[in-house]
């Protein structure tokens, strides 16, 4: 037997990665411009109060970012919320969490990369929507497979650009309201456009969480990150905060130059998806709206190869727990990235991205399950913090420990229940075949165990 046959495969991951690194990865994944996609919808479904949805929506995200700190720290593990529920729970409640988390990690890139698609070929209709799509799965698949620091790198130019475009749009949005102000009451975008409804608001905030999905895909890095534990906590709580400041002032100023009403898009629905860009090119400057769907359409593809990253290391994990084929454990020796689960992860992603591209409504069926998987994985988080801390190490840092993830649950329970419906219908049977999985691993656990 040779030395090379001898040395068994690589499972572990070099730590290369600071708290800017992090930060970058993480905004990357959320994108500074993520509200533009979606503000017609939430603009529209919570009757013109957007910003008092963004506000509900980052304060939940702020309670799971707080979970995600606690528990980052005390198990600085790759499987993000798979290794939390396996550590504060049990195993079989650790798979279900990371099998509810990859529902939310193979969607969450398919819709990005549908985006693209979409933009590209608003450019050139010439060229098929799904060739573009198909081809930015692949491009950036390249740049995940190259190892954490590239995509890092990668990250740090793809958000300091949109950030830039981002800027230029607001200056330029500010420039008017400064010069012929503004079309809609400051307050509208806290009160709504004709009267406050609290439910629209609630029923809005799973549209907006979609926004903020990413900043939890910091924890997946956690095996590549030098320095201390917490530093992952302190790069999801900064990456929450910049995002939450981009966000809010972004769809402030563009509401308050919006002259159509959500009665106006109740009656024609397909005009919610283009409607910051509308705002831009009518009332700003029409080269800026092309200027933001190109850095959009950059970013969006970025957003995906985060995505996948995240996806891909999930994946890793669990197969080096057995819960899926080892094979897939296995860690390029010069990359220092699981070449196995990136592909696997990548194949999905491409399967779902360009059958959506294919369908006239695959893009609604995508997006409106995309939240249906992090939110439940939320849930087994805070879940595990109490079991984690509370119940097995007996804590007395009853506040973080207990009251925040007690009250996250609550929240995120009352969310979930006002969710899309087929969203609901989707994540319960991806769910019952999770749990399927689930019990056949641990009746096979249980023979081993007898057999020995």
């Amino acid at each position: 037997m040779t030395a090379q046959q001898q040395t068994p495969p690589q499972t572990s991951l070099p730590r290369s990665l600071g708290l800017r690194q992090l930060i970058g990865n993480g905004l990357v994944f959320i994108g500074p411009a993520a509200p533009v996609g979606i503000f017609g919808t939430i603009y529209a479904k919570s009757q013109g109060a957007s910003l008092t949805v963004y506000i509900v929506a980052t304060l939940v995200m702020a309670l799971t970012a707080v979970s995600y700190a606690q528990m980052s720290a005390a198990v600085p593990r790759a499987g993000s919320v798979y290794s939390y529920a396996s550590a504060g729970l049990s195993a079989p409640a650790g798979f279900i969490a990371g099998w509810m988390v990859l529902l939310d990690y193979l969607l969450i890139p398919s819709v990005a990369f549908l985006f693209t698609g979409y933009a590209l070929h608003s450019f050139l209709p010439a060229v098929p929507a799904w060739a573009f799509t198909a081809l930015a799965v692949l491009v950036t698949t390249a740049v995940n497979l190259a190892g954490g620091k590239t995509i890092a790198r990668a990250a740090a130019a793809v958000v300091l650009a949109e950030v830039a475009v981002l800027a230029v749009v607001l200056v330029g949005a500010l420039a008017v309201l400064a010069t012929s102000g503004a079309r809609q009451s400051l307050a509208a975008p806290f009160a709504g456009v004709s009267g406050f409804s609290a439910t629209a608001v609630i029923g809005t905030v799973s549209v907006a969480a979609m926004a903020y999905l990413g900043f939890d895909a910091i924890a997946t890095f956690a095996e590549e990150t030098a320095g201390a534990a917490k530093v992952v906590g302190k790069a999801m709580l900064a990456c929450l905060v910049a995002a939450g400041i981009l966000f809010f002032l972004q769809s402030y100023v563009i509401q308050l130059l919006t002259t159509a009403t959500p009665a106006d898009l109740a009656v024609d629905p397909s005009a919610e998806g283009t409607l910051f860009y509308d705002v831009v090119r009518s009332q700003v400057a029409p080269w800026l709206a092309t200027l933001l769907a190109v850095a959009k359409a950059i970013g969006a593809s970025f957003a995906g190869m985060m995505g996948l990253a995240a996806g891909s290391r999930v994946v890793m994990t669990m197969a080096r727990d057995g819960r899926f084929p080892r094979a897939f454990s296995r860690v390029g020796a010069r990359t220092g990235s699981p070449i196995l689960a990136t592909a696997l992860v990548t194949a999905v992603t491409l399967v779902l991205a360009v059958w959506a591209a294919y369908e006239p409504d695959g893009l609604d069926l995508l997006a409106s399950t995309v939240s249906i998987g992090a939110l439940s994985a939320f849930l087994l988080l805070h879940a595990s913090v109490i079991g984690y801390f509370a119940v097995r190490r007996r804590s007395t840092r009853r506040l973080v420990h207990v009251a925040v993830p007690a009250l996250a649950i609550a929240v995120l329970a009352v969310i979930v229940a006002f969710a899309n419906q087929n969203a609901l219908l989707v994540g319960a049977g991806w769910l019952v075949v999770g749990a399927a999985a689930a019990a056949v691993q641990y009746a096979r656990g249980r023979r081993r165990g007898l057999a020995r």
